[in-house]
């Protein structure tokens, strides 16, 4: 309740502007890359895809439904599903790898006062991706399916004209979602130094993109009830900052609503394949 009451009108200001920032950007990343995989997206249809995206995301439970409806609408509007929704999973990816580095560099500067199992937690990863790929690796499907996955990576990301377009956009958009979270530290009261707040946003960020939550809700604000506890900030604070940032993400995600009942044929730049095109299939990333 004492997040829900600090809430004013200045920060939700903050919030739609900065959201309309990161979601501009995620657009555009996500443009970059659904371009060089061949399907047709304009800047405009993006970002109105992404806001709702951002929407059905923050009221749905595992907090990535609303990702698998804009991968799946785009796909169909393409003509190739398993395309739509490789581009956005690459794009969500590419995001997600620069979170995930900049977080590893934070757990080994021990610039966080908690106890953390980072090492462990990262060679644990790598050994269970390894057996993952071993296990897969035995089944023609999945070999195939990994294969064409890897061909359209190449074409659609890691490369040398759209890789560091996709990292540049990915660390800007990192830095907006940074920013909203110092915006909710001062509306819940924190005084503590920008220094001293990344280290634990960033873990912060991390934490929420385990798909466990509702809109972020719940590891995030255990997380930081902790964190800042260990910091000395105070653990009633950091519980705080979780639900304001909670709340501040949610109304950055409100112009999504404008979009949720717009019908799929208005998507006019996304042209479906005449009846005597040869049809490209391209099996889908999964199934």
């Amino acid at each position: 309740m004492d997040g829900l009451r600090a809430v004013n009108v200045w920060s939700v200001v903050a919030a739609l502007g900065i959201g309309l920032l990161t979601t501009v950007l995620s657009a555009w990343r996500w443009c970059v890359i659904a371009r060089r995989l061949g399907l047709p997206l304009t800047l405009g249809t993006a970002v109105s895809d992404y806001y709702r995206g951002l929407l059905l995301n923050a009221v749905l439970p595992a907090g990535v439904l609303g990702d698998v409806h804009r991968a799946v609408s785009h796909g169909r509007q393409a003509g190739d599903v398993g395309r739509g929704v490789r581009a956005v999973v690459f794009e969500r990816a590419a995001g997600q790898v620069v979170l995930i580095g900049l977080g590893v560099a934070v757990l080994f500067s021990q610039s966080v006062p908690v106890e953390l199992p980072g090492r462990g937690v990262l060679v644990t990863g790598l050994v269970v991706l390894a057996i993952a790929g071993v296990v897969a690796g035995r089944s023609t499907k999945v070999r195939r399916m990994l294969g064409t996955t890897w061909a359209d990576a190449r074409t659609g990301l890691v490369n040398r004209e759209v890789l560091p377009k996709v990292v540049l956009l990915s660390a800007a958009t990192l830095a907006g979602h940074v920013a909203l979270f110092v915006v909710a530290a001062r509306v819940a009261g924190s005084e503590a130094s920008i220094g001293r707040l990344v280290p634990l946003i960033v873990l912060a960020l991390l934490v929420m993109a385990v798909p466990v939550n509702v809109g972020g809700f719940g590891p995030r604000e255990a997380f930081l009830a902790v964190a800042f506890g260990a910091a000395g900030l105070g653990a009633a604070q950091g519980l705080t900052t979780g639900v304001v940032y909670g709340v501040l993400a949610m109304i950055s995600s409100l112009p999504g609503v404008l979009t949720l009942f717009r019908r799929t044929s208005e998507h006019r730049e996304v042209l479906t394949e005449r009846l005597d095109q040869r049809r490209e299939q391209v099996p889908a990333l999964v199934g």
